[in-house]
């Protein structure tokens, strides 16, 4: 009886559970499967490496605490005055207004380029490719765009930023007009194609639960986080006014960052090089504390990227980068222009941050900003490839010119 029993409930077991292994498969395909495809999670997983580590667990905690006090801090705060202050601005209406006074486009081009991220630039783009705007018009706003660079920039360097941009639109204006001249190039109208790429390109395992996340991290940690980041940037004790020792401090900065990081990483696809290398979704978050906390996470994470490169290459091999870098003399400056033929922000702000850290010149800069095109060049390659090649080499030209013509002249 026992034994008859005990084959019974074993039959029962084996009826209950017979489907698991089909169970266990779905769970990995639909819950964890999404998330081991996610290449923006090798960032905290690389983090939390080097973490375990005593040979780098102090570097890499400096590193995490420093970017996330001394820039994303401050380009949260530029980012949210920055979307309020354009929260208004309708494409529609620029697009008109550049069809109604064709004289004004190539200028206007210029300035919407110059303006920090890449939302005037992919405006012209789009444009373009519906048969409202000239080429000289794209030329013009590719080649005075310097992405999300422009918020590191701004947030550390207001000046050496300011005078970026004059050059830029300056120098785009100029290129632009010199191209409507000589070659006006017209691309076939692509409305159909634009209406792919939006459906091809937009995430398909975003996280909404992490973008919102993101958005409150950012409400609460941004006013503290600005006003230590204030507080340091003026060399005050900050930690003796929190009564907290200068470790617990940095420990504080480093948890941020790597909460911010982990919201980053979830928040996009991580499917392919577009989703890491620029942050802005399709269609745009609707809410200005969404995408001020979605393109700040961006920038940290490079930021963080570019650091530990710089740290690390110490730790590891004794490296000088700054002496390795200005070793190459007048060659870094090419070497910086060939990055800004990559399409998205992300190479562009390993870029600026070597800059800020003095590892590259203001010449390599400069260059960089102008032939950077930023994550306007995703819908232009999308919606005209041939144009997308074409505006990319004439904004080469003069990023070469005033990139070495500064190097010789005055570094």
């Amino acid at each position: 009886m026992d034994t008859a029993s005990h084959i019974s409930k074993s039959a029962k077991a084996v009826v209950r559970y017979k489907h698991l292994p089909s169970f266990t498969s779905a769970l990995l395909k639909n819950v964890f499967f999404p998330h081991l495809t996610n290449k923006r999670l090798l960032m905290p997983l690389f983090i939390a490496i080097l973490l375990t580590y005593n040979s780098t667990r102090a570097v890499t905690l400096s590193v995490l605490s420093d970017a996330f006090f001394q820039v994303a801090a401050f380009v949260y705060a530029s980012l949210a005055l920055y979307y309020v202050a354009t929260l208004r601005v309708s494409a529609e209406a620029i697009g008109n207004y550049m069809k109604a006074h064709p004289v004004h486009e190539v200028g206007l081009s210029a300035l919407l380029g110059a303006l920090p991220g890449c939302g005037g630039a992919i405006i012209v783009v789009t444009q373009y490719t519906r048969g409202v705007t000239s080429f000289g018009a794209v030329v013009a706003v590719l080649t005075s765009t310097m992405g999300d660079a422009a918020f590191l920039l701004l947030a550390q360097a207001p000046l050496d930023a300011l005078t970026v941009m004059a050059v830029s639109v300056t120098v785009g204006a100029m290129t632009g007009l010199v191209v409507n001249k000589f070659h006006n190039y017209q691309a076939p109208e692509a409305d159909g194609a634009l209406q792919q790429s939006q459906t091809c390109d937009k995430p398909k395992t975003v996280s909404h639960k992490a973008i919102s996340l993101s958005k409150v991290f950012w409400m609460i940690a941004s006013l503290p986080s600005l006003a230590i980041a204030l507080g340091l940037a003026f060399q005050l004790p900050v930690h003796s006014y929190l009564a907290i020792s200068e470790s617990t401090l940095t420990l504080i900065g480093a948890a941020l960052c790597i909460s911010s990081l982990g919201l980053w990483s979830l928040c996009g696809s991580g499917s392919g090089y577009a989703s890491i290398t620029k942050e802005d979704l399709i269609p745009p978050p609707p809410k200005w504390q969404e995408k001020a906390a979605l393109d700040t996470q961006f920038v940290l994470a490079w930021v963080v990227l570019a650091f530990l490169m710089f740290e690390l290459s110490v730790v590891w091999f004794g490296l000088d980068i700054t002496g390795l870098l200005q070793s190459m003399g007048p060659g870094l400056v090419g070497l910086a222009i060939i990055i800004g033929f990559l399409p998205g922000c992300g190479p562009q702000i390993l870029v600026t941050s070597l800059y800020l850290n003095g590892a590259v010149p203001f010449s390599a800069q400069l260059g960089n900003a102008i032939s950077n095109d930023g994550d306007a060049l995703f819908p232009a390659i999308a919606l005209s490839p041939k144009a997308a090649l074409i505006a990319t080499v004439y904004s080469a030209i003069p990023a070469f010119l005033v990139g070495y013509g500064y190097w010789y002249l005055f570094e």
